[in-house]
């Protein structure tokens, strides 16, 4: 199979689909790998260093579209990229589609074969490939968190861990899942009140048992969300229904009662993101403020750190690139259900039942394209 990896062209996206030692298994397997040239100059990787391990260098993104049967990507196509997609292509990356009509629908037309790496689960329930990001988001959130409290960026100019004689920051984090556990550990490790919030008693208890009674958790109702988040210093949002739209946990009124220079960090932007008041924003443009209360947004925060996020990425996408190019998408997929159910978009349908309710579009099971 000819594996195409085009450089990621979304706002300060320096991440890449392949790293040079995935590019070294995948041709150790069998299979061309073509590289756009300069794919991997934002996290230190030359093209030098692509070429030694066996790939070819291709001069555009068209050429590498064109020439691949399958693109490994890092974030969702946008339009112009989907334009080059063709029928019976496979795209392997993260697509993000229930709050994106516009992508899915160019998805449709092209008729490519789209896996998600985001709704691919694994035997526990998890999801492998969206759990290296939600490490690194989950530690950004209150890394950035505390650096917009500051007096200069707005913030209300609060310590996140304090001091001895003044209260630390209180933090509460919506969600118990993998980005909330790293919130917390990194809000915790500085010294923060942190408190989770998680619909599932189970989860609590978990949690409870892993931070030996140090974190406070609840079982969130609107009116403990509401008296939370606004007695807060930062709300991280970390929820997730997979493939789905996020749910709007703090409502517009909510946000009104905030205090002035807290922040809020909308992890779950992703999705549509679970703040009503939250809207995509780009690491040139972060934040914004509504009602005096500052909203990081940023899509795709561990883009932030590059090179930790690819490499991490590449260690948990890396044997599922490997069996789809070694078996094809049909075995691949027949193989292995939690793979299939990475499969959003094929051959014109959607194939993901949680995208396909959100956005009111008709749903076409997955094992019809395995016969």
């Amino acid at each position: 199979m000819i594996i195409g990896v085009p450089k990621e062209i979304k706002n300060h996206e320096y991440r890449v689909g392949l790293v040079p030692s995935s590019v070294s298994e995948l041709t150790r397997h069998g299979h061309s790998v073509i590289v756009e040239t300069k794919a991997g100059m934002g996290i230190g990787f030359s093209d030098d260093d692509y070429k030694k391990v066996g790939a070819e260098i291709m001069p555009t993104a068209a050429d590498v579209f064109a020439k691949a049967d399958m693109i490994i990507k890092v974030k969702e196509p946008q339009l112009n990229e989907c334009e080059m997609l063709r029928k019976g292509q496979i795209l392997f990356t993260y697509l993000h589609l229930a709050p994106d009509p516009a992508q899915t629908k160019a998805l449709v037309k092209s008729e490519c074969i789209a896996i998600a790496y985001e709704t691919v689960t694994d035997a526990r329930g998890g999801l492998p490939l969206l759990a290296p990001m939600s490490e690194v988001a989950g530690r950004m959130s209150v890394q950035v968190g505390a650096w917009l409290l500051e007096k200069g960026q707005g913030g209300m100019g609060v310590l996140l861990g304090g001091v001895p004689g003044v209260m630390p920051s209180k933090v509460v984090i919506l969600g118990g899942g993998v980005v909330g556990i790293n919130a917390a550990r990194m809000a915790m490790g500085m010294g923060a009140d942190v408190t989770i919030a998680d619909k599932s008693p189970r989860r609590l208890q978990e949690l409870d048992m892993y931070f030996e009674g140090r974190l406070k958790t609840v079982v969130p109702t609107f009116d403990i969300i509401e008296e939370l988040v606004t007695n807060a210093d930062l709300v991280v949002g970390a929820v997730l229904v997979v493939g789905a739209a996020a749910p709007k946990l703090v409502s517009a009124a909510t946000v009104k009662k905030m205090r002035p220079g807290a922040v809020m960090v909308d992890v779950a932007i992703d999705q549509g993101g679970c703040f009503e008041t939250s809207r995509p924003t780009t690491h040139d443009n972060p934040h914004y403020t509504v009602d005096n209360v500052i909203h990081y947004c940023v899509t795709n925060m561990p883009g932030a750190v590059a090179r930790t996020s690819a490499l991490a990425l590449n260690n948990a996408t890396l044997p599922f690139a490997i069996a789809l190019a070694d078996k094809g998408y049909k075995q691949a997929l027949s193989d292995d259900s939690h793979l299939l159910h990475g499969l959003n978009v094929c051959l014109g349908h959607i194939t993901h039942e949680a995208v396909a309710h959100d956005l009111d579009m008709p749903y076409v099971a997955p094992e019809t394209f395995l016969k």
